[in-house]
């Protein structure tokens, strides 16, 4: 996989570093909600192997304020347009909104990275299709009520895929991911987290994002700053399994722990 202009090999790991511009993200709300401030950050993480920089102006915590399109996109164009100007990385927008996408993607974002998988906005797989980007499609469901979990993922994933094909969207440009943390009980987490290699299955690199989330809380009893083990030992099993991708705050980190679980993979 090709994005921007940088290989993504089939074997490999690589990290997408969160960047939360927003005052009430559920982990970090109010860091990196000044330019300045998201710039530096931006350059820490590339500095300790991030290879992607996921950029979001409005949080999906659960609970979540839903704010104005033109709030989302003050907060996340100018912050797009510097690492644009300032490093070579490729720039994901974390966003579910159409209008959203395109001007972040005016800005320089290469990745509309939605956390409804096209099922919110209707004009989204036509924008992503119309800009050749790529996409991130993300398992949702508003409850969490499923006849047989893990097929029903499967099945919604597929159903997501299907929006992104019918636009024209090229497989080659669309990631999954299965949504940990959204639409699913503490045990539904785990169990899409365990069986993340049945998402594979589908033909799609996946994209696992457990960062510092509930289920890793409510597993260790942690509050949300004391969930960097539990994250790691997420990372390493999403590598053991296959995932292209990972989803992190703490980026060196869980670096090293890719790197290292990498080279005994590696080895005879």
């Amino acid at each position: 996989m090709n994005i921007a202009g940088r290989q993504f090999d089939d074997d490999r790991t690589y990290i997408m570093g969160i960047l939360n511009v927003t005052p009430d993200s559920f982990s970090d709300g109010g860091k990196y909600n000044t330019l300045d401030s998201a710039i530096a950050h931006v350059s820490e993480m590339i500095n300790e192997g991030a290879a992607i920089i996921d950029v979001g102006g409005e949080s999906t915590r659960p609970g979540y304020t839903l704010i104005s399109d033109a709030e989302e996109i003050d907060r996340v164009c100018p912050v797009i347009e510097r690492i644009r100007a300032d490093f070579d990385i490729p720039i994901s927008i974390d966003t579910y909104k159409s209008r959203v996408a395109k001007y972040a993607l005016n800005a320089g974002a290469h990745i509309v990275n939605d956390i409804w998988g096209f099922k919110y906005d209707k004009d989204m797989p036509a924008l992503v299709k119309e800009r050749d980007a790529w996409c991130v499609l993300m398992h949702n469901r508003e409850e969490a009520d499923y006849k047989d979990f893990i097929p029903d993922m499967l099945e919604d994933l597929w159903a997501s895929v299907k929006l992104a094909k019918d636009a024209g969207i090229d497989d080659s440009k669309i990631i999954l991911d299965p949504g940990v943390g959204f639409g699913k009980t503490y045990e539904n987490n785990l169990s899409a987290i365990k069986h993340v290699s049945e998402i594979k299955k589908l033909g799609y690199p996946v994209l696992l994002a457990t960062s510092r989330k509930s289920v890793i809380g409510l597993t260790l009893d942690l509050p949300k700053d004391q969930r960097e083990e539990g994250t790691i030992a997420t990372t390493v099993f999403g590598v053991l399994e296959g995932c292209r991708f990972v989803r992190v705050h703490d980026v060196a980190a869980n670096k090293r722990a890719i790197d290292m679980t990498e080279a005994f993979m590696r080895s005879e």
